[in-house]
């Protein structure tokens, strides 16, 4: 698999928005007018009326004073020239300047499952990845800088850029953001480990107004690669949030009794959420009555779209009046004027609402052997159904071995247990089956293999036959006897029993059902148990799993840079990794948790090391497979079928989408894909 960059042909289309001033060329990226710019698709206003040797004028959505009347807070708007900022983001569309008005339709399984497809439509960050999947980009930031030797990033925002509030956006909203909230016990108790660096915070100053900086305990070459691509907005509405905190406010004490607040905390995490997880959960769903009485519904963002109604059935968003980019011709993005986000959690639902034409986009949670309906279906619902290549879609089984059971613990964390389930799993089977034979059958570890020098195909070929005889042969030898009645016996006497819980927005049923079949024959007691993703989450993050068991996001190119300890590293709440008993002995220096077996230990430091030394480099390639090894040596995860294409749907009305370079959570869905410039046709 590999990706590239790619330019989008085909006729403009005939209903434009009118330019806003006629000597700008209207630049798109399937006609650049001879331009080039520094970055892929994409200009600082200043370079773009440099090359196009003209002033950009601003024109804005006809209907935007009645989509801020919605938000609840906003006051009147000023022109569209005030509310830019003085330096916006000039973006080139994919094949045609904008049309204003819609609305982008979406389903989601709930409030916390399944939204990060639509949440991705709307996000922003201080950096993107471009849509070759290898460049990075400016967003909110507008540029950025390393000391020699990776201790020291400094970014430069954007002069004049506002909240959706239109308060200033300043380098003290990114400090706020670090300093007064996740590094702040008064109002999160324990800091995040993913912001932690070798265990220890970073120091985040506000130089000026637009200059923040950050400085590192240890070097963090590859940082950015991380916030290309991370839901976790590096910033926070110090004027909104910070008036919750005494340090900010005399009178903050008084402000949280009013609003119905009974310490810091709770004022700052009811908007908060205590995560960087947008929108989990909203206060529209917490306490509709305080949003009634405080007046003001969620806190100030700065993505595209802003949630202004939301309820068990699903929410709905409109348009930023204060978003910070403009397309070459003028316009403020975005062009589509609201979201609507429908909670639909049944799989059968969600194809039939596609079939009738009822869904605008639709990414996260299609699985491969729905692709043969959809297809059929196109001409009826007037949608397209596309398939792309996958990162990160790999399903995965981990087997718990730090189980609150300790005869479990000690059978699951015998490498040869995992090496006998891996080789009783008929994966041609399961491939022909479950994923139309469309992908490749592969062990997994702490990365993909095609986004890496440091780990081969080969290496993710052990244990991948088919061949039930070595596999009872294994469990035989670990002393797994069968009884009379054909089950293998605990070392207790006990029957051994294993229970696969799994939600089907991280595997699929079937995969389950025949994993069941497989490991049953080789004398196990198998139960399968579907639940909600909030329910698995819940359970494996509480080590009440028996086999982790989703998708392998989260550990391609970007990620790897981060997180090389992964099925090992608590991770966060939304992708759990289990063994947290591991991490915790090594977060406390054995104070409290499991000690791991001394190669384990040995995976965390060189993990730790690895993220110091840039991606690609020798040091980094050394470090990295000898990672892989032990993962692999391990067991850790028995991979099943790998590089699964995966569907994605989208309305015929929804132009400038391009063929999608990677469907992977990993790159964050459409976030490299711009989403602010998708329209709808009228």
């Amino acid at each position: 698999m590999t990706f590239k960059s790619f330019l989008l042909s085909g006729a403009a289309l005939a209903v434009l928005a009118t330019p806003a001033l006629a000597n700008c060329p209207a630049v798109t990226v399937s006609d650049m007018k001879g331009l080039t710019a520094d970055y892929p698709q994409q200009f600082e206003l200043a370079e773009f009326e440099e090359k196009g040797s003209c002033a950009l004028t601003f024109s804005q959505n006809p209907a935007i004073n009645d989509l801020n009347s919605k938000i609840q807070g906003n006051g009147d708007l000023a022109n569209v020239a005030e509310r830019l900022p003085a330096e916006p983001l000039v973006v080139a569309p994919y094949e045609a300047i904008g049309t204003y008005g819609g609305t982008l339709t979406g389903l989601s399984r709930g409030t916390e499952s399944g939204t990060s497809d639509l949440l991705s439509i709307r996000h922003v960050n201080l950096v993107r990845y471009s849509d070759d999947l290898q460049t990075i980009v400016p967003n909110v930031a507008k540029s950025w800088s390393w000391n020699d030797d990776f201790t020291e990033l400094t970014f430069q925002l954007r002069d004049g850029h506002k909240w959706s509030d239109g308060a200033p956006f300043t380098a003290e909203d990114v400090a706020f953001w670090y300093n007064d909230v996740l590094m702040n016990p008064n109002v999160i108790e324990k800091a995040p480990g993913r912001w932690l660096f070798d265990g220890k915070p970073a120091t985040v100053e506000a130089v000026d107004p637009t200059t923040v900086k950050f400085a590192f305990p240890v070097a963090q070459p590859n940082l950015l690669n991380r916030w290309a691509i991370d839901y976790g907005q590096t910033f926070l509405p110090k004027h909104f949030l910070g008036r919750y905190l005494d340090k900010y406010n005399e009178n903050a004490a008084d402000l949280r009794t009013a609003d119905g607040f009974a310490n810091q905390a709770e004022a700052v995490n009811f908007f908060y959420g205590n995560s960087d997880w947008t929108d989990v959960p909203s206060p529209l769903m917490k306490d509709a009555e305080k949003v009634k009485n405080i007046g003001v519904a969620v806190k100030p963002t700065l993505e595209s779209h802003i949630l202004v109604e939301e309820n068990t059935e699903g929410r709905k968003l409109v348009a930023n009046p204060y978003f910070h980019m403009v397309d070459t011709a003028g316009n403020q993005l975005p062009y589509i004027s609201e979201i609507n986000e429908e909670y639909v959690p049944e799989r059968e639902v969600v194809n039939l609402r596609i079939i009738n034409g009822d869904v605008t986009w639709k990414q996260q949670a299609m699985q491969l052997n729905d692709f043969p309906l959809l297809k059929e279906n196109e001409a009826k619902g007037n949608y397209t159904a596309a398939l792309a290549p996958t990162l990160g879609q790999s399903p995965f089984y981990s087997f718990n071995r730090t189980h609150k059971d300790p005869v479990l613990r000690e059978i699951f964390s015998d490498p040869r247990f995992s090496q006998a389930l891996s080789m009783g799993l008929n994966r041609d089977e399961i491939n022909e089956i479950v994923y139309l034979g469309q992908g490749k059958p592969l062990q997994t570890a702490a990365a993909e293999h095609v986004t890496v020098l440091f780990l081969s195909e080969e290496d993710l070929s052990i244990f991948i036959d088919y061949d039930p005889a070595k596999a009872n042969a294994l469990l035989d030898e670990i002393g797994l006897a069968k009884g009379s009645d054909g089950v293998r016996q605990r070392p207790d006497g006990k029957p051994l029993a294993i229970r696969i819980v799994f939600a089907s927005q991280g595997t699929a049923s079937q995969l389950h059902e025949l994993t069941a079949g497989y490991w049953s024959d080789l004398g196990l007691q198998v139960d399968v148990r579907e639940v909600t993703s909030d329910e698995y989450r819940a359970a494996a993050n509480a080590n009440d799993v028996d086999v982790m068991t989703w998708k392998n996001d989260g550990v391609s190119g970007p990620n790897i840079s981060q997180d090389a300890t992964d099925a090992l590293f608590p991770g966060d709440p939304f992708n759990p990794k289990g063994h947290a008993d591991w991490a915790t002995w090594i977060e406390t220096n054995g104070a409290q948790g499991v000690e791991p077996p001394a190669d384990i230990q040995r995976l965390f430091a060189a993990a730790a090391e690895f993220t110091q030394h840039p991606l690609g480099t020798d040091k980094s390639n050394e470090l990295g497979a000898e990672i892989m090894k032990i993962h692999l040596d391990n067991m850790i995860k028995i991979g099943v079928v790998a590089e699964i294409p995966e569907p994605y749907v989208y309305t015929n009305a929804l132009k400038n989408v391009p063929p999608l370079t990677a469907k992977a959570y990993d790159y964050y869905w459409t976030y490299p894909y711009r989403a602010q410039q998708w329209f709808l046709a009228q």
